[in-house]
This record gives C-alpha cells, sequence and structure tokens, in this order.
C-alpha cells in the first residue's frame, strides 16, 4: 500500500485519478473522504489475508460474537491510528492542501447500535483483535440504525438514520458467502435414504442473507478480524408462490430497515423476533457450512468455534443450532446435543425480571415452527432432568423455559449454555442471589462475573489527545498496550503540581473546546470554567435523569427566592435517547428541555445553571463531551444498573463520579478510593428490603420535605409546564401513582448533599486535581482488554494469533 509521506500521496492521488478522474485541486470533499477510507480499508485488507489464512491452516479456535448492536461509532481514525498510520496519512494530505480533520467529519456514525450494549461490543472488538484474538462479530445491516434524534418544540422527534446515504466504505459485500434463511412452512417427517426418519422444514419463505464484512484492526500488531453484518436480499431459488414479489421485497426490506423496532404493537414485536432469528440463522449456517466444507463433518467444530450470546436477543441461536444439526447435518439429539451444550455462553445485561426476554409461544410457533418443537423438546428434558434433581415445585416453576403460554429465553440460555456472566461484581452477587437463586444452586460452576470495560484507545488515546499526552510523558507509552498494569504508575504524580496543573490545563482546552462546539451547534453559551456535569447515556427510568433534572428545578426555585445563596456555577450537560414507544422516557426529555429553555433564559439564573440537552446524542458526541467533563453522574437506583460504561470513559478522562453504589460504580469507587468519588444514597440492599417489605411511601416524603412538594407541585404550575397543568402530568402519576418504583424522591435529600459536596471539593482547586489524577491512575481495571482476558480465560479459551 503505501509505507511513507510520499508514497501516501502518489497512491492517494492515482487513486482519486483512477476512480473519479479528478486530480487532488479538483475532487471534492466527498470523493477525498471515499479514497482515503479505501485506502485505510485495503491496508487493513492485507492483516486481515494474513489472519484468515493463518486460521484456516491451524483450526484455530474462534470466538462468534452474536449482538443485535454494535455502537462503532467513526472508523476513520479509530483504524488509521491502530494501524500506525495516521501521521503518514495527516502529513501527506497536508501537503497536499487537504486537512484531515475535514475528512473526519465527513465520516456518519454507523447507525449500528443505541446505547452501552452496543458500545461494549463494540469495545469488545477493538480488545479482542488488539490482544491478538480471533474473534468476530455478527449483527445485521440496519439501513436506518436506531433513528436520529430531533428535538422540535421542546420534545424528541424520531428521524430516520440515513447513515448509508454516502454510502459505507469500509464494508466489503460478499455473496458467495451467503446463506438462506428459512420463516414460517411447517415441519415434515420424510423417510432418509438409509431408512431412518428426519424432519425438515418445507412450504417456508425463503430469504438470503448476503454479509458485508467490515475490518477490524488491532492496535499495531497485525491482526485483523471482522464485523458481519448480515442484510436481507430475495432468494435466488426460493422465491415465495403464495406471495407477490413486491410483498416479498417489503418483507425483507422491513428486517434489516432498523434496530429495534417499535414492541409496543404486535407486528413490531413479530418484527423484533423475526430479526433475531434472521441473525443467528445466518451466523450459524455459515460457520457450519465453514466447516464442513473443510472436514466433512461438524463432529469437533465445539472445539472450532464458541459463540457468546450478548444478551438475550441472540438465544434463538441454541434451538437453531439443534435445528441445523438435527434436520440439515443428520445427527441424532444426543450428539447434537453434547456439540450445543459446548458450543454457547451468554452475558445477562440486566437484573430486572421484567426485563428479560419472554416469546408468546404463538410467535415462535408460527414464524420458525420447527425451532419451536425444538424448544418443547428442550422443556421436557429439562423437566425430566429437574425431576431427577428432586428440585422443588417452586423452583421448578421460577425455571420454567415454556410457561403461561410464553418462551422465557433468559432461562434456555442458562439451561443450556456452559457459561453464564454477569457484568460487575454486584451485578452477579444480584443474579446469584435473586435473579436466578434456583438456577445458581443447581448450576453453581456455570456463573462468573466479568466486568465491564472500555477501549482506553479510543476513549482516552484518541478522544483525548491532550491528557494522552501529559501521561505519555510521564510513564511513557506502555499503557498503551497494557492499559491495566501500566496505567497505575501515573499515581506517582498524585503530588506533583506540575503534573496536577498539566491535566487541569489539558481539561481546561477540553472544555473551551466544547463550549465552542456547543455554541456553533445549539447557539448556547457556556462558561468553560464553570463545573461540566455530565449525564450521558439512554434515557430509562432506572438510571434516574429526573432527579438530576428535580435538583436543577430546585436550584431554579432557591436561587430565585434566597439572595444569599451561593453555588458554583454548573454547566449540566444530558445526552440521551428514548424509545419511540416509551412515552415515560420521552416526557422526561420532554421536561429537561423545557427546564432548560426556563434557565438558560433567566437573567438571575443563568450565569449560575445553563443546561446542554445535545442532539443525537452517539458516540462522535460522546468524544467531544467525556474529555471535558468535570463530574460524572451515575445516578440510578442501587440494584438496577447492570454495570454502565459512561462511568469507566469518564474515570479515565479525569471525571469524578457522584453515583449511588450501584453496578460498576462500586469498583470505581474501590479503585479509585471512595475519598475521590462522592458516592450518596440507597443501597441495593436497602432498596430490596424496603420492596420486600413494602415500607416505602413516596407520599411520606412529598408531606415532609418541602424542596421535593415544591419541585413536584412545580409539574403542574412551574414555568416549565408554560400554563398548561397537565403538561407533566404522566411524571407526577409515575412518581407518586405507582409508589416511585426508582426511589427517585427516597434519595433527593442525599442527592442534594451529594451535589453541595461535589460544589465544595471543587472549589478546593488542588484536591480536586489530585482526585482526577487518582481517577485516571486507578482506571486499569477498567479498560475492556483486562475484561477480554478474563473471558477468555474462564470461558472462550482461544489462542493468540501468530502475526
Amino acid at each position: 500500500m503505501f509505507d511513507n509521506k510520499e508514497d501516501f500521496k502518489k497512491t492517494f492521488a492515482l487513486r482519486l485519478e483512477e476512480r473519479y478522474g479528478r486530480s487532488v485541486e479538483d475532487s471534492h470533499i466527498t470523493e477525498r473522504y471515499d479514497i482515503l477510507g479505501e485506502m485505510v480499508r485495503d491496508y487493513a485488507g492485507a492483516h486481515w489475508r494474513v489472519c484468515r489464512e493463518q486460521l484456516l491452516k491451524g483450526n484455530r479456535r474462534q470466538l462468534i460474537y452474536f449482538s443485535m448492536e454494535f455502537l462503532i461509532g467513526r472508523l476513520l481514525t479509530s483504524n488509521m491510528q491502530n494501524l500506525g498510520i495516521f501521521e503518514v496519512a495527516k502529513d501527506g494530505l497536508a501537503e497536499m492542501g487537504i486537512d484531515i480533520g475535514e475528512l473526519e467529519d465527513m465520516e456518519a456514525d454507523a447507525g449500528l447500535g443505541n446505547g452501552g450494549l452496543g458500545r461494549l461490543a463494540a469495545c469488545f472488538l477493538d480488545s479482542i483483535a488488539s490482544l491478538g484474538y480471533p474473534g468476530h462479530g455478527n449483527t445485521i445491516r440496519y439501513e436506518y440504525g436506531f433513528f436520529r434524534q430531533k428535538f422540535v418544540n421542546g420534545k424528541q422527534v424520531e428521524l430516520p438514520d440515513q447513515w448509508l446515504s454516502n454510502g459505507f466504505v469500509f464494508e466489503v459485500r460478499k455473496p458467495k458467502h451467503s446463506v438462506e434463511v428459512k420463516f414460517y412452512g411447517h415441519a415434515e417427517t420424510y423417510l432418509k435414504a438409509n431408512g431412518e426418519y428426519a424432519l425438515r422444514t418445507v412450504n417456508a419463505t425463503c430469504v438470503r442473507a448476503v454479509p458485508y464484512d467490515v475490518s477490524v484492526p488491532g492496535y499495531r500488531n497485525g491482526v485483523a478480524n471482522t464485523l458481519r453484518l448480515w442484510s436481507a436480499e430475495p432468494s435466488e431459488s426460493n422465491l415465495p408462490s403464495d406471495q407477490n414479489f413486491e410483498d416479498y421485497l417489503n418483507t425483507l426490506k422491513e428486517l434489516c430497515h432498523g434496530l429495534y423496532p417499535d414492541d409496543s404493537t404486535e407486528h413490531g414485536r413479530m418484527l423484533r423476533l423475526r430479526q433475531q432469528y434472521f441473525l443467528v440463522s445466518a451466523g450459524l449456517q455459515s460457520c457450519m457450512r465453514s466447516y464442513f466444507n473443510r472436514y466433512h463433518t461438524l463432529d469437533g467444530i465445539e472445539k472450532a468455534y464458541v459463540f457468546q450470546l450478548n444478551d438475550t436477543h441472540p438465544i434463538l441461536a441454541i434451538p437453531e443450532a439443534m435445528r441445523l444439526l438435527l434436520d440439515e447435518y443428520g445427527y441424532g439429539w444426543d450428539d447434537a446435543w453434547n456439540i450445543v451444550t459446548h458450543l454457547f455462553a451468554y452475558t445477562n445485561h440486566t437484573v430486572m425480571p421484567e426485563a428479560l426476554e419472554k416469546w408468546p409461544v404463538r410467535y415462535v410457533q408460527q414464524l420458525v415452527p420447527r425451532v419451536y418443537m425444538i424448544i418443547e423438546e428442550i422443556h421436557r428434558r429439562f423437566n425430566l432432568f429437574l425431576n431427577e434433581k428432586k428440585v422443588s415445585d417452586a423452583a421448578r416453576y421460577n425455571m420454567q423455559i415454556i410457561k403461561d403460554g410464553q418462551i422465557h429465553m433468559t432461562n434456555m440460555a442458562i439451561y443450556v449454555g456452559y457459561s453464564v456472566n454477569g457484568v460487575a461484581k454486584i451485578h452477579t452477587d444480584i443474579l446469584e442471589a435473586y435473579t436466578f437463586k434456583d438456577f445458581y444452586e443447581l448450576f453453581p460452576s456455570k456463573f462468573n462475573n466479568k466486568t465491564n470495560g472500555v477501549t482506553h484507545r479510543r476513549w482516552l488515546m484518541y478522544a483525548n489527545p491532550r491528557l494522552a499526552s501529559i501521561i505519555d510523558e510521564r510513564i511513557g507509552e506502555g499503557w498503551h498496550k497494557d492499559f491495566e498494569h501500566e496505567i497505575h504508575k501515573l499515581l506517582a504524580f498524585k503530588d506533583d503540581e506540575a503534573t496536577l496543573n498539566a491535566i487541569m490545563e489539558a481539561k481546561a482546552e477540553n472544555k473551551k473546546d466544547f463550549a465552542s462546539f456547543v455554541e456553533k451547534a445549539y447557539g448556547i453559551e457556556i462558561d468553560p470554567t464553570s463545573i461540566y456535569d455530565v449525564q450521558i447515556k439512554r434515557l430509562h427510568a432506572y438510571k434516574r435523569q429526573l432527579l438530576n433534572v428535580f435538583h436543577i428545578m430546585y436550584l431554579y426555585t432557591r436561587i430565585h427566592e434566597d439572595p444569599s445563596f451561593h453555588m458554583v456555577p454548573h454547566t449540566y450537560i444530558f445526552g440521551a435517547k428514548a424509545a419511540p414507544s416509551y412515552a415515560y422516557a420521552k416526557k422526561i426529555i420532554e421536561l429537561i428541555l423545557a427546564v432548560a429553555d426556563v434557565v438558560n433564559s433567566d437573567p438571575l439564573v443563568s450565569p449560575f445553571i445553563k443546561i446542554v440537552f445535545v442532539e443525537n446524542y452517539g458516540v462522535s458526541l460522546a468524544e467531544k463531551i467525556i474529555p471535558a467533563a468535570d463530574l460524572s453522574e451515575q445516578i440510578s437506583t442501587a440494584g438496577k444498573e447492570a454495570s454502565g460504561t459512561s462511568n469507566m470513559k469518564l474515570m479515565m478522562n479525569g471525571a469524578i463520579t457522584i453515583g449511588t453504589l450501584d453496578g460498576a460504580n462500586i469498583e470505581i469507587a474501590d479503585a479509585a478510593g471512595r475519598e475521590n468519588e462522592i458516592i450518596f444514597g440507597l443501597t441495593a440492599e436497602e432498596v430490596q428490603r424496603m420492596v420486600d417489605e413494602g415500607t416505602y411511601n413516596p407520599w411520606a416524603i412529598y408531606n415532609s420535605d418541602e424542596r421535593i412538594k415544591r419541585v413536584l407541585d412545580g409539574l403542574f404550575s412551574g414555568p416549565w409546564a408554560k400554563g398548561d397543568a397537565n403538561r407533566f402530568r404522566m411524571i407526577f402519576d409515575e412518581l407518586m401513582n405507582q409508589n416511585d418504583q426508582f426511589f427517585v424522591l427516597a434519595d433527593f435529600d442525599a442527592y442534594c448533599k451529594a451535589c453541595e459536596a461535589a460544589d465544595a471539593f471543587y472549589e478546593d482547586k488542588k484536591a480536586w486535581a489530585r482526585a482526577c489524577l487518582i481517577n485516571i491512575g486507578g482506571s486499569g481495571k477498567f479498560t475492556s482488554d483486562r475484561t477480554i482476558e478474563e473471558y477468555n480465560r474462564d470461558i472462550w479459551h482461544l489462542a493468540k494469533m501468530d502475526v
């Protein structure tokens, strides 16, 4: 490809001429971006080839990571950095009069994910490749992503995320690897040539699943893995005879239209199920076909592959694998079962039983009837096993795979999979003690914890080059590859005034950059010397953005009514999308925007408080916000957040956590020291006790705390209601008439005191800077490299590539 700046310039100019018939000077910015993207993709292609050849030659064990989302963000910069060609490209382009930053801004965030689940999967892919392990992601090539969020008249509006409108330069379409996925139809018995009876699916609707592969280069190690995106196209040989072609095409378009279809309708729920089956069937067929073509059997495939199921969405992979082995490859049940029970590992991401996926029996019966037959047989055999173990009736009921007309997907995954992991210590403890207590007693060896992590390369090295440079100067560059064991060396400088000043100066510059962005993007002037108080995460009631905005509403009233009140100026920064059908979450967004409108225009309050709710929050916006953040809001109800990952990214960049003892906050406080975070609120045990005993009464708090009464009454009569007493009634009703499910009012007083403590802490500049450094130096545990090494040690057992 190119080894130096001169080679780069020649190749770039030649490709522009060959592809677009233009010189560098005459080319358009979109053409320049395309050529640079192709060059980066092709540079990684050589690594791709070497790794693939090595895998095939040595029959190395590979990981397939099934996830409905991979929130990969932009790839251009991170891929160039990982490949070690960023500076060559930057300098070469500069000599041709091109600013690489302008080309970087041309790239759209890939519309392949939404929240922490997808960002975690993306971080994992980066770490797997950077550590040299053979591991590949599988998901759907969503044409319009989740949605593009726009605020119109103070409310969230969902628009299509047209991220593919200019193509996706990093993908390679591979039609020769396509497979056929079958929906509907029915199972029939037939006589095989050897005289045995077998089952097969007939009269099915066939869909051609075509893979688009995206290379995932490791950090300067010659390894390139794959993120495979499956796209639905018409079958080449099995077009439906009972459906006109236009309707058939519309069905296919729906499959890959967008992430997480609206589940408030039966059509939307069925579409979600179709997407899940499409993904896992395509991925499994591809792997099985590849293995069979090489060895003419599937014996031993469990030694060549491990499938990690990221949350409940891909669990249909388990009965589908059984179907393929039984119906397509002629295995008997026992031999197929022996393979499948050694193939799958499951990651749980929620402690809330109501969030564990269940599907109506009739949905699965209709959509994939043969798969449902296999689920029934798994269920029957599981009950025989429970009989043998003399399990109590209560425990048996809790563990049933099919009950009350529903298929409980997680119960099937725990029974069949060989590993079940939580994603933070408290999360795994709750799974074992409460959520899956009966399963844990039956299969204790299956359960393990793998605390989440984030890739420090994207979230510190590339997103925050000012801070990265300071760290390099103090401790060298060893942390680039070994963050877990090297970053702690920075702690030696926790009392070094020059280092503390340098870190705070870098933060100040990052804050100025973000202030400039906010003024340009939203027309809001914010004070870079104020506390940047950040809550960036999916909008859900348990994450308690409501607690944050209630506190702001309280401060607004206090500033107006108490002339002696003093507070450190804050810029409250929100970033969140609410699912289109989640009306309550959308109403909370509306409240935050309404409060922002009032506060930002109030001459008395705005010198102390500004609110910025960034529109269409995603990876690229996070890369602007996180390096500038002072305070990291991690205020979920204790016991409800599985782990969280924004807390880790913010910690790595020197933000102080204000949070509950929930998810990974506990481990963050342990790593940095409780004195360097601000911890408040009920514990998970206290919350659970109040739930079990039924002792919590939000009305008692409303009637005894004048601050809360004023805030809640303000939902009807405050300036944000704009004279409409019903505008925010939904929020009042959810809290007061649904018993404040997530204990917002119960933690309000403790949160107010924690915020006051944060202000006092911030005013002691040296102590604050010291805590920032300790957070950075203590964040080694939270690199996804550490998480992946633990997955591999305990679950995957992959060997590193020899490149």
